[in-house]
């Protein structure tokens, strides 16, 4: 039987977890009565910073009152990365992509949240926003990207660390 996801308990068995010194890690959570170390659980998702074809501009996105953000997306349970990425840039954008690589990747505290970013070039021009899912999208030059995005956000910081590593900040 699977119990509840709250930290301080064995998610198979409900017994209180005590920190134990792990050998290799330090102090994590152990359930006595499985005889087991039980790793606190996080969530994954995908942020991707999609290139117009002509490689000249960054598609940002507003959503859920967030403004000049990326595509991003949480990785579905038996989804790989590379799948998430193509699903939700065509759920929110209706755009397909011509390729894929990995950028980056950084916890994000609020959320619970490893966040694994990609690189994209979609195959047209034609992005919509879907209804409910993203409420407005523009393409941006690259030279602009990073000022119209929020400051100390994980998007500028992922779009920040792709333009320095391909000397373009």
């Amino acid at each position: 039987m699977e119990y509840a996801s709250d930290p301080a308990f064995c998610h198979v068995c409900g017994t209180r977890l005590v920190l134990r010194e792990q050998p290799e890690d330090g102090p994590e959570p152990w359930c006595a009565t499985c005889g087991a170390w039980r790793y606190p659980g996080f969530s994954v998702g995908c942020s991707m910073i999609v290139y117009h074809p002509d490689g000249k501009r960054i598609l940002t996105i507003d959503q859920y009152g967030k403004h000049g953000i990326l595509v991003a997306g949480y990785v579905a349970r038996g989804e790989d990365l590379e799948s998430t990425v193509r699903r939700e840039v065509l759920e929110e954008t209706g755009l397909e992509l011509d390729s894929v690589e990995f950028n980056a990747s950084r916890f994000y505290e609020p959320s619970n949240t490893l966040m694994a970013n990609f690189v994209c070039r979609a195959t047209g021009a034609e992005a919509r926003a879907n209804p409910g899912e993203v409420d407005r999208l523009r393409w941006v030059p690259v030279a602009d990207v990073l000022g119209r995005m929020p400051d100390g956000s994980l998007a500028q910081w992922f779009v920040r660390h792709h333009l320095e590593s391909v000397g373009l900040a």
